[in-house]
């Protein structure tokens, strides 16, 4: 399947295009920085700012998938990044024929996700961290989702946990819309959407993705994600 990843260099992009490549697909890898990504057999870089249609429309000509990891490190400032770069997106996919969407979103989207046994992060990070530091990013992201689940196309919004590093794929656990869990690797959120090109449980729904068999502090996430993770931006 001719598959072309948005956000390729950052780090679920980077999962994404190397579990595509190992699963037999064809990857066109999309990308502001193409001296980031190494050349490897069945790859093709196109350098592209999700925020240009036309760079866009040239991306996804040709393609059957679309995957979309675009992501922005939180800030109170607006955000735009993942309406306006799926927006983009959609619109190229309708003008070159291609159905198969699948685009990165986050747990917090759904009201009802309050990990169990986690009464730190649901009671103080969670209403202080994602609901107020993180407002305009979520806020974006309920934009994103609205236009991709009125696009038409065949979707699946894909929400992870809080998200950190981890150099194998796990045991994930996937539902629909939301599930009971607090971290995701994202080794785990490539493969289950790698796994859902070829799958249609999740076409035009919300999938809900967390690892269960590794376990970080929140301390721990904060720092390597909000912090240390501006470097790999």
């Amino acid at each position: 399947m001719r598959t072309v990843v948005f956000g390729a260099t950052g780090p679920t992009g980077r999962q994404l295009t190397a579990q595509a490549l190992a699963a037999g697909h064809e990857v066109t890898a999309v990308t502001r920085r193409p001296g980031a990504v190494e050349p490897r057999p069945g790859l093709t870089v196109v350098t592209a700012d999700v925020a240009d249609p036309v760079a866009v429309e040239r991306a996804v000509a040709g393609s059957d998938a679309v995957l979309s990891s675009l992501g922005v490190p939180l800030t109170p400032k607006p955000i735009t990044v993942y309406s306006r770069g799926n927006a983009n997106i959609v619109a190229a996919m309708h003008r070159h024929g291609v159905k198969r969407l699948l685009t990165v979103s986050s747990s917090v989207m759904d009201p009802t996700w309050r990990p169990t046994g986690e009464f730190f992060f649901n009671n103080v990070m969670d209403p202080l961290f994602n609901r107020r530091f993180g407002r305009t990013a979520h806020e974006d992201m309920r934009r994103m989702e609205a236009l991709v689940r009125d696009s038409g196309l065949d979707w699946t919004i894909v929400r992870p946990s809080g998200l950190f590093d981890h150099p194998t794929v796990t045991r994930y656990h996937v539902e629909e819309n939301v599930t009971d869990g607090l971290f995701t690797a994202r080794a785990d959120l490539a493969a289950s959407m790698v796994a859902q090109l070829t799958d249609e449980r999740f076409v035009r729904r919300a999938m809900a993705v967390v690892t269960t068999e590794v376990r970080l502090s929140i301390v721990g996430l904060i720092w390597r994600e909000a912090v240390a993770g501006k470097k790999r931006q």
